[in-house]
């Protein structure tokens, strides 16, 4: 006979972690080891440089080209994937078709598939000589080695975020919600705008914050399709690794790497406000 083993708070009641206290010192203690310390050391190492250094390296014409291109392209993408996202996920919970089940196995394929992989695959598929971007050439449209490069390569690994994160919340909706509306004389549209979206919305914008998130620190998938010419189609990660570290600039690659931290911070901040008042909207809050 195996005995569980329980553990008790002082009101009584049964708990199969450990108390309120011993839980937290564990968490803080875990989220300082793998988040906070090594967050903290980037802002330290900039402390070597004075205002006018770190300001005249984030500042750099160069560096400047790089943040936009970088969030740019992560912002398009993540709103791209928000909407096809959608799109995937909604054929694949509403709808049995040949093949759904490869589609959905597919779609996880950007999560293993090594970033480098990826890239290569990328820049062969939308050179000027490669299957697709040979399509495009006619018309003057050049995908490989430019910000369009980067773009691509952001929604490729960007798309599975937004999938999986709204699939589980339309799996639990129930169809009797549009055929109500239906039933009540709501056009489509009518149905979508005012009985779905508001529910979906807290699910859309974690999908654009992860994808976003995920987006702003690529760096195996999208060199290789970028190209990376100065101030036209080089990334962020790229100016921090080879431009900075590989010159023993380690000063320089933190200063740009906490402009990158603060942008991403407040963006995805801005993101988690959206989705408490959109859930506090809808009365989904918890």
């Amino acid at each position: 006979m195996s005995a569980a083993v329980s553990f008790f708070n002082p009101t009584g009641q049964t708990r199969v972690l450990p108390g309120f206290g011993l839980s937290l010192g564990y968490t803080l203690v875990y989220l300082s080891l793998v988040v906070l310390i090594p967050l903290s050391a980037v802002f330290i190492q900039t402390t070597s440089l004075t205002w006018a250094e770190f300001w005249a390296i984030v500042s750099a014409p160069r560096v400047v080209a790089t943040y936009k291109l970088s969030f740019g392209a992560a912002l398009a993408a993540a709103a791209i994937n928000v909407v096809f996202g959608l799109m995937l996920a909604w054929s694949l919970v509403r709808y049995s078709f040949p093949g759904k089940k490869l589609v959905d196995a597919l779609i996880d394929l950007p999560f293993a598939l090594p970033t480098a992989v990826a890239g290569i695959s990328l820049s062969a598929l939308w050179a000027s000589n490669g299957w697709l971007g040979g399509l495009l050439v006619p018309f003057g449209i050049k995908v490989a080695f430019t910000p369009l490069g980067v773009l691509v390569a952001l929604i490729f690994i960007g798309v599975p975020f937004v999938v999986r994160t709204v699939q589980p919340v339309l799996e639990d909706l129930e169809t009797e919600l549009e055929e109500a509306a239906a039933s009540l004389g709501a056009h489509r549209r009518q149905t979508f705008t005012r009985v779905l979206l508001p529910v979906l919305t807290p699910a859309l914008l974690t999908g654009f914050a992860l994808a976003f998130a995920r987006g702003v620190g690529e760096y195996g998938s999208v060199i290789f399709i970028a190209g990376n010419i100065p101030m036209v189609s080089e990334i962020t990660p790229l100016i921090i690794i080879i431009t900075k570290l590989e010159q023993y600039d380690e000063s320089g690659a933190t200063a740009v790497a906490v402009v990158m931290l603060l942008f991403s911070f407040l963006m995805l901040l801005t993101i988690n406000l959206l989705q408490a008042w959109s859930a506090k909207r809808t009365g989904r809050n918890r």
